[in-house]
């Protein structure tokens, strides 16, 4: 395991921004930064054993500041979208920052943990390496009640394994759904888009969403529509079907103990393979619809795709989905396994 600290970029604000890059010496190869907590490349050897890109990401601070992507971050408070920008906890109702279709708070806010300075750590242990990333979102942030210590680790396996870990712990009842946001594409350096991917979810059911991306409550069979990924298959024709795909696939009803469910990518012509397992019992998958918004800096529609491990999307305001209210005393627990390999 080869690990290295280097300094990124700065800030607008004058904030100089660092990172740690580690290699394993069998294909792999991670670089995260303190901003965000956020995972800016990710290298892998195709068949032939060329190192390329397989993660979507800037070169310079000024486009992670004002670009909505989420590229590689890690995500927080909570994870994807709560309608109208409001919740109600313990009889108190919660106004949240706008950030999204000009009515719903998306992914933690205009501040969320994607926007902050995370403190960034390294160390090696049982053989693996591991980025240590620490944050305290204090009360009142984004007016989420309570102190929440939040931890994330990214730990690179010499067996090709990528292991993210989360922590978090509150003074205050307050509602909790970490992720991490990376765009995939295993062609390599994005020499196809992904619709020549293959891809499996191991998902029985998906939330129907309405015309601004919240679920309706609803939770409908995947059998006999396009969002049907039980069995591995290419992602082109589904798309075609769909318009795309920004969705959260229900792996389980409840959070697990060990990771175990499971998505599966690859990509033929590289040979790249990548095998999700997660504790988590949703899985926002997201086919890069808009990153043609993003075409000045590079950038165009299913050039790559979201697996955001997480708790279901607005379950703050449904009775019937999986809670997210982390109390004190409690420890909200997240791993998210990635295995990669060459498909011969």
């Amino acid at each position: 395991m080869k690990i290295t600290n280097f300094d990124f970029d700065a800030k607008t604000s004058g904030e100089s921004v660092h990172g740690i890059r580690i290699n394993n010496g069998k294909g792999i190869e991670i670089s995260v930064i303190n901003y965000g907590a956020t995972l800016i490349s990710l290298k892998m050897a195709d068949r032939d054993g060329k190192m390329e890109e397989c993660v979507l990401g800037f070169d310079n601070m000024k486009d992670y500041e004002e670009h909505g992507a989420f590229f590689g971050a890690t995500i927080g408070r909570v994870g994807n979208r709560i309608a109208n920008a409001q919740y109600t906890l313990d009889g108190t109702s919660y106004d949240l920052s706008i950030n999204d279709q000009e009515r719903n708070h998306l992914h933690g806010g205009k501040t969320g943990f994607d926007k902050v300075l995370w403190n960034l750590e390294s160390f090696e242990e049982e053989g693996s390496a591991v980025i240590k990333c620490s944050y305290l979102s204090k009360d009142g942030e984004e007016n989420y009640p309570g102190n929440l210590k939040v931890e994330v680790q990214y730990i690179l396996t010499p067996e090709n394994k990528l292991i993210l870990e989360y922590w978090a712990e509150t003074d205050k009842r307050t509602p909790v759904n970490l992720t991490n946001h990376s765009y995939w594409n295993l062609s390599g350096d994005k020499k196809e888009d992904v619709t020549t991917h293959r891809v499996q979810i191991e998902a029985d059911s998906y939330l129907p969403t309405d015309e601004f991306s919240i679920p309706t409550g609803e939770k409908k069979s995947v059998i006999g529509t396009p969002f049907d990924f039980r069995e591995l298959k290419e992602l082109g024709p589904s798309i075609k079907k769909s318009g795309g795909f920004d969705h959260n696939f229900n792996l389980s009803e409840h959070k697990q103990r060990k990771p175990v469910n499971r998505m599966y990518v690859e990509h033929k012509t590289s040979g790249r393979a990548m095998e999700i397992k997660t504790t988590e019992p949703g899985v926002q998958f997201y086919t890069g619809n808009f990153l043609n918004m993003l075409k000045e800096s590079g950038f165009d529609s299913h050039e790559a795709l979201c697996l955001e491990t997480q708790m279901y999307p607005d379950s703050v305001n449904h009775e019937g989905f999986p809670s997210i209210i982390l109390s004190p005393g409690e420890l909200y627990r997240q791993k998210t396994v990635h295995k990669f390999s060459i498909k011969k």
